[in-house]
């Protein structure tokens, strides 16, 4: 498939900064020596968690509005919200470590950029349907 680089680098991104949030998980866990299945015990433990899980929780919504914002509009404004996703994510995952009450705008970036996408796809599909230019 061509024409979708850079949403493809932009899914690459978001897959990797999942990746990278699981890696810190683990060292989290070996840090306060909390053996998995355990999920609490520490606060760095279970606040490493809930960063990775609400991450994993937003994921199918982003790359779902992402991709079919591409399709109907264009990659390269899709791939750099997904850019902006991506970003908000690692300042939600920094801030939300260090203190949740901090996590605000990183979770505000990361929902407003899929927000807009998701608008877009739907605007697109809509638009296909009753044939607004």
């Amino acid at each position: 498939m061509h024409g979708y680089e850079w949403t493809t680098l932009a899914t690459c991104a978001a897959s990797l900064l999942t990746i990278i949030m699981g890696i810190r998980t683990g060292g989290a866990r070996r840090k306060t020596k909390i053996a998995a299945p355990a999920m609490t015990g520490d606060p760095l433990l279970e606040r490493s968690i809930r960063v990775h899980m609400n991450t994993l929780e937003w994921l199918p919504a982003f790359l779902a509005a992402m991709w079919l914002y591409a399709l109907y509009w264009n990659d390269h404004i899709a791939a750099g919200i997904g850019a902006v996703w991506v970003i908000g994510r690692i300042i939600y995952m920094i801030t939300y470590v260090k203190d949740p009450s901090t996590r605000t705008l990183g979770f505000v970036t990361q929902a407003l950029a899929t927000l807009v996408l998701l608008g877009g796809a739907i605007w697109g599909a809509v638009s296909h349907l009753i044939a607004i230019p």
